[in-house]
């Protein structure tokens, strides 16, 4: 009588042990990865002022409040700014502020417009034009006509 062993089991590689080793390895590294991302946002900038999302906020599911374009932004600060100072200090603001972000200089002739607009509003048309700068060529001052037109 010839007593037979099951070969497979004797050397250990059967179907269940090997998808318990697969997962043994690919479970752990799954595990991390979904895990780090969902826990942190790399902000590589450095300059954001935006809370960043982690896992303990439970806020996600609700809608946010639309963000506003940064030429939005930079328009609304600086039509304070002439408000409060006066058009010169806007206007150099811009020029540095497309200086420093030069994705801002496609909006930087109509943002000088509507300063120019705002100026005739608050400083009259010929105090107004007193104040153009070659800040994004004539676009200040040809607000300033458009305005008193």
């Amino acid at each position: 009588m010839k007593h037979s062993m099951n070969q497979q089991t004797r050397r250990g590689q059967g179907p269940a042990r090997r998808v318990g080793r697969t997962l043994a390895f690919v479970l752990p590294v799954v595990l991390v990865l979904s895990g780090t991302l969902a826990v942190t946002r790399v902000n590589w900038s450095g300059n954001s002022t935006e809370p960043v999302l982690t896992a303990a906020d439970t806020s996600v599911g609700t809608p946010r409040a639309a963000k506003r374009a940064p030429q939005e932004v930079l328009r609304d600060k600086l039509l304070i700014e002439l408000q409060e100072e006066d058009p010169g200090v806007a206007l150099g603001h811009l020029q540095q502020a497309v200086n420093g972000r030069p994705s801002l200089a496609k909006h930087c002739a109509s943002i000088a417009r509507t300063l120019g607009q705002a100026a005739v509003a608050v400083y009259g048309p010929t105090r107004a034009q007193s104040y153009a700068r070659p800040v994004c060529d004539t676009a200040f001052a040809t607000g300033v006509a458009a305005a008193h037109s």
